[in-house]
């Protein structure tokens, strides 16, 4: 099986939902949610590729050649490289109904593993749609990262100490979450959360708690006071506010203003190990991918997931090489420019 075989199989799986576009740029699924595209004009999720790239490489081959070195330790972890699968929940609602909840976080977090890699599964308005996660998490030996919804107090309480005896690598929150169609379409109700409550799950959790959802200084430093030891920055992949901005554009700010005392990641378009190496370059420690890993699921399995992986951990090596970056340590703000 090759990537391109995977795509091709997404396509005649997730048709009519989504067209496994040459391009995953948001533009031909435009408001279509539920479904896999960005609320109303979908400029959310479209701005998101523009703002990638408008952001060049200083190209650098004369130098020594060497293989560049692209491992990650994150929460005590070694990872290949600093790559994430981004939480999706609702196959059925969001894709087609070819894969379960079960199957589809059994190809993602067996496919990252495969490939040295982490997933982050996912949660929804269904009842089993977080539980069906937990078995497979447990045979992967908690090496993945459970999301949970901004439910109230109890209910996030309860799935707490539902994955506790998993010890998970980490748990997180995808905050932003309190305003998703999907939930309210199902009698579901999210809601925004404050950094005492916060601080509770943090208190509560027996792995490193992730905020989700993250695109202000104030609300990163709302996570660092609450103890997150990460937050993602994230605007939902443009499904929560039609206008909200692009993360990537807010690392560098975020960055500057939290300093080391807490692990930035970031998603929202990013299609390639150049666009992770624009990412890392602007101050974050890894990303998150959810669309493209979505089709590779449908389309491959867990191969599928592995073969993705493999190509953007290629990509980013290739980018390493092409501008003189031997470990992720020597990729900086000065690798790039913008237009």
């Amino acid at each position: 099986m090759t990537y391109e075989d995977v795509l091709e199989r997404a396509k005649q799986v997730l048709s009519p939902k989504c067209r496994v576009c040459r391009e995953c740029n948001g533009i031909a699924c435009k408001g279509e949610i539920p479904g896999v595209g960005a609320v109303g004009s979908g400029a959310s999720f479209t701005d998101c590729r523009t703002y990638l790239k408008s952001i060049k490489l200083h190209m650098d081959a004369v130098h020594e050649h060497f293989e560049p070195d692209t491992t990650f330790q994150v929460f005590g972890k070694v990872l290949r490289a600093p790559i994430m699968v981004a939480p999706i929940g609702g196959m059925s609602f969001n894709y087609t109904d070819y894969l379960t909840e079960t199957q589809y976080t059994q190809a993602i977090v067996n496919g990252a593993l495969s490939a040295g890699i982490l997933a982050f599964t996912g949660d929804g308005p269904k009842d089993d749609y977080f539980p069906s996660t937990l078995p497979v998490i447990e045979q992967a030996g908690g090496m993945a990262i459970p999301t949970i919804k901004p439910w109230e107090r109890e209910k996030v309480l309860g799935r707490l100490r539902e994955i506790a005896p998993y010890r998970c690598v980490a748990v997180a929150m995808d905050v932003d979450s309190a305003a998703l169609v999907n939930l309210k379409l199902q009698g579901k109700p999210a809601f925004t959360k404050s950094a005492p409550e916060l601080a509770e799950f943090v208190r509560e959790a027996k792995s490193p708690f992730i905020v989700k959802g993250v695109l202000t200084v104030p609300a990163a430093q709302r996570c660092v006071v609450a103890g997150a030891k990460a937050i993602v920055l994230s605007n939902h992949g443009g499904r929560i506010m039609e206008d909200a901005m692009p993360p990537v554009s807010v690392i560098r700010t975020i960055r500057d203003h939290v300093g080391s005392r807490i692990k930035i990641f970031v998603d929202g378009g990013i299609r390639s190990g150049a666009d992770i190496f624009k990412c890392l370059a602007l101050g974050a420690d890894a990303v998150l991918i959810g669309r493209p890993y979505a089709i590779a699921a449908h389309g491959g399995g867990e191969e599928g997931v592995r073969l993705l992986s493999e190509k953007l951990i290629g990509e980013l090596k290739e980018t390493m090489l092409m501008t003189d970056c031997k470990t992720l340590a020597d990729i900086n703000r000065e690798k790039i420019f913008q237009i």
